[in-house]
């Protein structure tokens, strides 16, 4: 079978070692082309790889660091010209803040540990935030981690009598009545590029809010901050 398409994890991942190691001065055997394809073959990501013949194996790796070379304007040959629109988007998102690029390779790789693989025939998340599926899993891991939860809950409650929407203000019990009472949703505020592993979520990176704002929230990419998202809603 054909290999799947390259996700965005893996193309940040791809790139990365692009500035790296460029691939015109090196090739499919260069130890680290060979690392990134044992990782790749690691990752939770594709179910069922291994009925892929040659998934993610060295020579395709290095194909898809010469697709980079056609973005390249440092570059003056011509590269391959076979790729995706999603490598154009990834460039373009990334080329310009190697810092940041960094920062969410890294934690691609520390945390796909962590995350589990998917099962044939899983009905994909909606939303994917900017740092790709094992990041964004991470998250929604987090986010319905039912003992950080309740806490959270517990404090907000001890602490103002209500669960109002930190974006909105929107009170469930105030409109639903005693059905509502209790009622909210929590959002991990941390980034998704400073998750690791083993780390507890604390009370501080869970902020209560309601239905339609943790929604629209999941829809930006970048994700925004809290005080970014409250902007957008005045």
């Amino acid at each position: 079978m054909r290999n799947p398409k390259w996700t965005r994890d893996e193309l940040i991942l791809a790139l990365e070692l692009y500035f790296r190691c460029k691939p015109s001065k090196i090739n499919k055997e260069h130890p680290e082309v060979v690392r990134l394809s044992k990782l790749l073959n690691s990752l939770p990501i594709h179910p069922q790889k291994e009925k892929y013949e040659k998934f993610r194996n060295p020579n395709g790796v290095y194909m898809k660091l010469c697709n980079f070379l056609r973005c390249d304007p440092t570059y003056h040959g011509k590269g391959l010209r076979a790729g995706s629109k999603l490598e154009e988007k990834i460039w373009s998102e990334f080329a310009a803040d190697r810092e940041k690029l960094q920062k969410i390779a890294t934690a691609i790789k520390e945390c796909a540990s962590i995350v589990p693989r998917p099962i044939e025939g899983d009905i994909p998340e909606y939303e994917e935030f900017e740092e790709g599926k094992i990041l964004t899993r991470l998250h929604k891991i987090r986010e319905r981690s039912t003992s950080a939860v309740k806490k959270k809950k517990e404090v907000v409650l001890r602490r103002k009598g209500r669960l109002l929407c930190e974006a909105c203000g929107f009170d469930f019990e105030k409109k639903y009545g005693n059905i509502g009472k209790g009622f909210a949703e929590c959002h991990h505020i941390k980034p998704l590029s400073d998750l690791r592993p083993n780390q507890k979520t604390k009370l501080r990176d869970l902020s209560i809010l309601c239905s339609n704002c943790h929604r629209m929230i999941h829809r930006t990419k970048p994700m925004l901050s809290l005080s970014e998202f409250r902007k957008i809603l005045r």
